[in-house]
């Protein structure tokens, strides 16, 4: 029954011009950011229609979704969604899924997250584990038997050797990465960042990420004038060449610096928190860590 209430509800969103993208009609998998829905993809294949949510290039700390796709979600197989309160503006719409008995994975606390060290969200979780790639090896493993379990009509074998076949391009990458990273000197390996977003990466390949300028796990935040004043000590004291921030903000950060704490530093936009569109730079998962892996070592050598 919540199979044909998935179709119909996917029905009526194209027919009136729902943002939302599937790769079949039914609709049986609602994912809520488009970096997990890259993944989810990758592992149904054609196995199983899939609606993300989240638009290219938007933040996933402020989208919001409409009435319809909240429907959407409350009448699928499977809504997967990162959680670790990641997405701000999506999580009620998650709960009142789950209160209308949809299987829901929250991928993030399955993965053994990390807890901020400093700045407002000190001691939370921090949600952003997709910068590491030997993490979204254990969230495939984890997608690949909730698809399994719980949405109708998958063949479970296509479906394991599409998630083995993926983590063997994670594991390629997971190596490619570690092994350029490591050939940056160890004094140039130190990130500023817009927020606290890059944790896991610096974890797994030992960077230091020495300030951000929201102290804060969200977007959602504002700097103060101290958080300023500690952002340039510690740009200053490391010599950092570049800031890296997402691609929307690049430029509006670089003033906040120049007007406020009277700074002049390199901004380098990088896809953190979602993917580009089709065409873009970064379209998938792989694509947006490799731009990314560029991007950051570019960079830290001053170039």
């Amino acid at each position: 029954m919540r199979r044909l209430t998935a179709a119909a509800a996917a029905v009526a969103l194209l027919l009136t011009g729902g943002a939302a993208c599937t790769t079949r009609d039914d609709a049986s998998i609602v994912v809520t950011t488009n970096i997990l829905g890259d993944v989810v993809r990758e592992i149904a294949g054609d196995q199983a229609g899939v609606t993300v949510l989240m638009k290219p290039d938007a933040d996933p700390h402020s989208f919001a979704i409409s009435a319809r796709e909240a429907h959407t979600m409350q009448s699928a197989d499977l809504v997967v969604y990162n959680g670790l309160g990641l997405e701000e503006g999506v999580l009620q719409h998650v709960e009142a899924a789950k209160g209308e008995n949809v299987p829901a994975v929250e991928v993030g606390a399955a993965i053994e997250p990390m807890e901020y060290a400093d700045g407002d969200a000190a001691g939370a979780p921090d949600p952003h584990f997709w910068t590491d790639p030997a993490r979204m090896v254990t969230a495939v493993k984890l997608l690949t038997e909730q698809i399994v379990t719980h949405v109708d009509g998958v063949d479970p074998v296509v479906v394991r050797e599409r998630a083995a076949a993926y983590t063997r391009q994670l594991e390629l990458l997971d190596a490619d990465l570690a092994a350029r990273f490591a050939a940056v000197p160890a004094e140039r390996r130190v990130l500023v960042t817009n927020h606290h977003v890059f944790g896991y990466l610096a974890q797994r390949y030992e960077l230091a990420v020495v300030g951000a300028i929201l102290p804060s796990g969200t977007t959602l935040a504002s700097p103060s004038a101290s958080d300023l004043a500690s952002l340039v000590t510690a740009i200053e004291k490391h010599r950092v060449p570049a800031i890296f921030a997402d691609t929307a903000q690049p430029d509006r950060l670089a003033q906040v610096l120049a007007a406020e704490a009277g700074l002049r530093v390199r901004v380098v936009g990088l896809y953190s928190e979602s993917l580009s569109d089709e065409g873009g730079e970064a379209a998938s998962y792989l694509a947006m860590m490799r731009f990314n892996a560029d991007t950051i070592i570019t960079g830290l050598s001053g170039r």
